[in-house]
């Protein structure tokens, strides 16, 4: 299956479909060998005491693709200016999934559908303001479920 982001506009709304990586669990060897230096979208969690993950971070990247965003935000030795999330990364597992895609628009509108499902209490950001509704549709190779 080919990871990526596709959409279906119909009377002023769009559906994306959501094609993720397979959950890995993060390495920062293996993130520089498995993950492409290309835009898109990415989803980390952290795993509890309970073995249950815990949704940690929903971004997007451009500048430098997934391979070094992921890689940044994974690294404890790379958190220098959050200590709550360097303790997290230093004690938990880490784990990470991603859908790459080359539009700045497209990810805009996939992150802030998220951020305003995932964290309702966090403004999220803003979408591209191209369409009424959004929709999402998501496919995965693995199971996921994640708790608040």
């Amino acid at each position: 299956m080919e990871y990526k982001i596709t959409a279906k506009e119909k009377n002023g709304d769009v559906h994306y479909f959501i094609n993720w990586s397979p959950l890995r669990l993060a390495d920062k060897w293996e993130i520089r060998v498995k993950v492409p230096s290309v835009a898109g979208v990415f989803e980390i969690y952290w795993m509890d005491e309970s073995k249950h993950l815990r949704m940690f971070f929903v971004g997007q990247t451009s500048y430098g693709g997934l391979r070094s965003e992921l890689r940044r935000l994974t690294d404890p030795e790379l958190c220098t200016n959050n200590e709550k999330a360097r303790k997290i990364l230093e004690e938990k597992e880490i784990w990470y999934r991603y859908a790459p895609t080359d539009s700045a628009k497209v990810m805009a509108d996939v992150v802030w559908y998220f951020m305003k499902t995932y964290f309702p209490e966090d403004p999220p950001a803003e979408h591209s303001g191209r369409y009424e509704k959004i929709y999402m549709n998501e496919s995965a190779p693995d199971k996921l479920i994640w708790v608040p």
